[in-house]
């Protein structure tokens, strides 16, 4: 029997499962399955991880656990992210999975999330330069990683994510001021680090937000990742679709080739992101990445 690999990234508005095989050259996947949970939605600091979120996350948990017995895989690397880690009830959530499922789920910090991603990235990226930086626009959290020959040299995990941006603000105006305040925290951060961003330097994103804009950039009826990876998009581009998007309502933005069903109304606050980061720093184009956190956990002996 084959000794397959698996991991979940059981994040805040998407959980995905891998399973694979290793060679020397890494991992090739051979099942790849993705759930809009949105485990963050209703979500409070009174009242943490809602009802109804976690019952649409046990329900893809189960879905995943069935698959995993078919594939014959034992030992699974899973992680919880934003969501649970700043939800009260978080741990409790997890114990409840373990028990109902099977799949111990590890909280990770914003840190450990954000070197996991770096590995994946890495794994699949086409070239690497001398300074590479990572934008990983979560649910919950948005993480933003330098990195120098592989090796990070600085990691900030951001309080902003598509899912809270969303629930929290009212208007596009209210967002951008919150994510503005944030990044530029995030400069004051970078230069009291001493970091430079030369013009050689690559900004790549990866996670929903990313991969949502080189699918309606390619006009994508069904997603495909190998087109995805290493697609890269520039400013004006992205400006574009931020305009076309914005006018439309999120029910209407499903008509857009490339926009997923659960992600029309998150778009745009992950845009606002991205957008905010080009403008602040200086970047002209973004390459995206499919591959992250999720093969940074099945390249990883780390997470049990």
């Amino acid at each position: 029997m084959t000794n397959y690999c698996a991991a979940i990234d059981f994040g805040t508005n998407t959980a995905r499962l891998l399973i694979a095989e290793r060679s020397s050259g890494g991992i090739v996947p051979v099942r790849v399955e993705r759930e809009i949970i949105r485990l963050g939605g209703g979500f409070s600091d009174e009242s943490g991880l809602s009802a109804e979120a976690q019952e649409r996350g046990l329900s893809c948990l189960g879905r995943f656990a069935e698959i995993l017995s078919g594939y014959g895989v034992k030992q699974v690397r899973a992680s919880a992210t934003s969501a649970v880690r700043d939800a009260h009830n978080g741990r409790a959530f997890v114990e409840k999975a373990f028990q109902e499922t099977g799949i111990n789920l590890v909280v990770i910090d914003g840190e450990e999330e954000a070197r996991l991603t770096l590995t994946g990235v890495l794994s699949a990226l086409d070239s690497e330069p001398k300074m590479l930086v990572v934008l990983d626009v979560g649910g919950g959290s948005t993480e933003f990683t330098v990195s120098s020959g592989g090796i990070p040299v600085f990691i900030k995990s951001m309080p902003v994510g598509v899912v809270r941006l969303t629930e929290g603000f009212r208007t596009n105006s209210e967002m951008s001021t919150r994510v503005q305040s944030v990044i530029n925290q995030l400069g004051d951060d970078l230069s009291a680090a001493g970091i430079v961003f030369s013009k050689e330097a690559e900004l790549v994103g990866t996670a929903g937000t990313a991969t949502t804009l080189a699918a309606v950039k390619l006009e994508m009826v069904e997603y495909d990742y190998r087109t995805v990876n290493n697609f890269t998009i520039n400013r004006d581009d992205i400006s574009a679709i931020y305009h076309r998007l914005s006018l439309l309502t999120p029910q209407e933005r499903l008509l857009v080739k490339g926009v997923e069903k659960g992600r029309e109304d998150l778009i745009i606050a992950g845009l606002v992101i991205i957008t905010s980061v080009m403008d602040k720093f200086g970047f002209t184009r973004l390459k995206v990445s499919d591959f992250g956190l999720l093969e940074g956990l099945a390249l990883s002996e780390n997470i049990v």
